[in-house]
């Protein structure tokens, strides 16, 4: 299947929205207690078992209008389902707590490896986003595996000595925007070694 674009809000809507929706679902039942064949579950848990389906719907849908998804996003929603699940089937919050730890460790350690390699996986999967020269690439790299690794320990300090409430605004709001002002900070980085139109032109016409 071929990939195709589509509406840049649609697509927004269907990365964001089941994000958006567990914060609302979860303050809205943070403090109720549903009893379901006998067991006692918090309202974090029926919202963690709620997310999952409407998650997997959501990449479905975008895989079936864009005909792609990316590596990330695969192992992302195989993370959710595992630790999710666990989290459900277990009734213990802290399964799906952990998840974005173990997300960017393997993000930050798959990089490491490429680096390690003398290449730049990041490159691989962005570099139609953001052209590059080979050096600014692996400079990016370097700066993106340190991100994953503190957004890591970060989401580790934060569940483990904070309260839940604290956790999902740090999950719904703090991660995405660190990432988004961490690329803003990469100004610089782009000036330096990014390729204009004209060099990417010369060097697909040799």
């Amino acid at each position: 299947m071929e990939d195709r674009q589509i509406n840049p809000l649609m697509k927004s809507a269907l990365e964001y929205g089941p994000i958006l929706g567990f914060f609302v679902a979860y303050l809205w039942l943070k403090d109720r207690v549903f009893t379901i064949g006998g067991t006692e579950y918090e309202g974090f848990i029926v919202v963690t078992a709620l997310f999952i389906p409407i998650f997997l719907i959501a990449m479905a849908l975008q895989w079936r209008l864009t005909g792609h998804l990316s590596k990330m996003q695969i192992v992302t929603a195989v993370l959710i389902v595992v630790f999710g699940g666990l989290s459900v089937w277990l009734n213990d919050e802290r399964f799906f707590k952990m998840k974005p730890t173990l997300i960017y460790l393997l993000f930050g350690g798959a990089l490491a490896v490429g680096l390690m390699r003398g290449q730049s996986w990041l490159q691989v999967v962005m570099e139609g986003l953001m052209p590059l020269q080979p050096e600014g690439w692996m400079i990016l790299t370097k700066r993106v595996m340190l991100l994953f690794f503190a957004l890591a320990a970060a989401n580790e300090i934060i569940w483990r000595t904070m309260s839940t409430e604290t956790w999902v605004y740090f999950k719904t709001f703090g991660l995405p925007l660190s990432v988004f002002a961490f690329f803003i900070f990469q100004g610089g980085l782009f000036k330096a070694h990014g390729i204009e139109e004209d060099e990417e032109e010369t060097g697909d016409a040799s």
